[in-house]
């Protein structure tokens, strides 16, 4: 089977969020199709949305750190790794990490520092928390945050620049 390619990276580079591009190409996939799908981070909202389409996918990181999702109406492929699920974190107990991690996204126009910081989140430990500085308070993280089972908190610095606390929930 020859995949169709979607290569979107450039749109997100651009500050352009190519979901609607992205489900209409999944749409109009036939069933003997697959649309191959090259992306900057790993896109976990579009997996759990195409999972409940009846889509299947697999995967992998490349070597420049960017990321190829295969997509399928068959069943052939199974995920290649689990995805988590949103919670509700308001009523979910805190443990304080063994680990912070450190990421500076200052100087970076939108959406780059969004995209570092869920790139970031998918290599965390459970036992880790994230410490992300960004130029602006990162209002359209924390739904993002909560759809993959984190729990982010921010406090403006006196920089006016704002850092996020961000662990497991």
């Amino acid at each position: 089977m020859n995949p169709i390619t979607l290569d979107v990276c450039a749109d997100f580079r651009t500050g352009l969020h190519p979901r609607e591009k992205i489900q209409t190409a999944l749409m109009k996939l036939a069933a003997e199709e697959a649309l191959r799908l090259l992306v900057p981070f790993e896109p976990v909202p579009l997996l759990h949305w195409a999972t409940g389409r009846g889509f299947a996918y697999q995967t992998k990181q490349n070597t420049e750190g960017g990321w190829e999702v295969l997509f399928t109406r068959e069943q052939k492929i199974q995920p290649s790794r689990s995805v988590t699920t949103a919670i509700d974190v308001q009523n979910s107990p805190r443990s304080p990490a063994t680990e912070i991690l450190e990421l500076d996204a200052r100087g970076l126009e939108p959406p780059q520092p969004l995209i570092r910081i869920l790139e970031a989140i998918t290599r965390l430990p459970e036992s880790a928390s994230l410490e992300a500085r960004t130029d602006r308070r990162p209002i359209h993280l924390y739904s993002s945050l909560q759809e993959r089972g984190f729990i982010g908190e921010s406090e403006e610095q006196p920089d006016g620049s704002f850092i996020t606390h961000i662990q497991h929930a």
